[in-house]
């Protein structure tokens, strides 16, 4: 039990490794506060948690693009719950295309979900953190915001940004007792990849089984595997890991 008394906030939460997240939070005492743009994947968790009796949860669903949804989120948590220790900003979307075929609208989406909802949220969170003698802050960036991959221009750039934001975040915020990192993983195995997949007209299986093989340890990450390196990074285990981006690749090296 990691987290028993603890509160966390998971954006993304009805997402492949939100979910995974969620499920783990939980399982170790911690209440959570699920938000996504889904409200039916939020309902669809929490009444799965509920049901097996392991852990509170709780959800508000809106766009984090929204700075007031960021804030509501935040607020409610820290009304229901009584506080807020962890922060995972794991929401994200993967914007694909060179700068010739990113339109205005994917540039600003990338930028909206992947970094600026990330900014609202600390913002709102920190204080509240500050009230509770310290906390922790998980970021998703992404190996290809560190080593940039071909024709992902706008992700690309987003993802190395949350990097910057974590180190620069991280160093302010830690004579606060808040730590603050990010995780920088390859492919994830998740239904966001599966139907990305799927627009370009793949089999989703197929191009998964391909990209296994381009994989040093075999395959590409599973959520639970990503989900576990998050968790670990708010727990007190990592108590002296802060202003970190943690690659978590599987070996493989970004283009290929």
């Amino acid at each position: 039990m990691r987290f028993s008394g603890k509160v966390a906030i998971v954006t993304g939460g009805a997402g492949g490794v939100g979910r995974a997240l969620v499920r783990t939070l939980t399982r170790e005492g911690a209440a959570v506060m699920v938000a996504d743009l889904s409200a039916d994947g939020c309902r669809a968790l929490v009444e799965e948690i509920e049901s097996a009796g392991v852990g509170v949860v709780a959800f508000v669903a809106g766009d984090v693009q929204d700075r007031a949804y960021c804030e509501r989120v935040v607020a409610e948590t820290a009304e229901r719950f009584g506080g807020v220790d962890i922060l995972f900003n794991n929401a994200g979307i993967i914007p694909r295309g060179t700068i010739l075929e990113t339109s205005d609208d994917m540039w600003q989406a990338a930028l909206g979900v992947n970094l600026t909802a990330m900014f609202y949220l600390c913002r709102a969170a920190i204080p509240a953190m500050k009230e509770r003698g310290g906390g922790a802050i998980v970021n998703t960036a992404s190996a290809w915001g560190v080593y940039p991959g071909p024709g992902h221009i706008a992700y690309c750039t987003s993802k190395g940004a949350v990097a910057s934001f974590t180190k620069s975040l991280g160093r302010d915020h830690a004579p606060d007792g808040i730590r603050v990192n990010a995780v920088c993983p390859h492919e994830i195995n998740t239904p966001m990849l599966r139907s990305g997949f799927e627009r370009r007209g793949l089999d989703p299986q197929t191009a998964v089984d391909e990209l296994n093989r381009t994989v040093p340890l075999g395959h590409i990450a599973e959520p639970e595997e990503i989900a576990d390196v998050m968790v670990f990074l708010a727990s007190d285990e990592a108590r002296y890991v802060a202003g970190e981006t943690v690659e978590v690749t599987g070996a493989k090296p970004v283009g290929s």
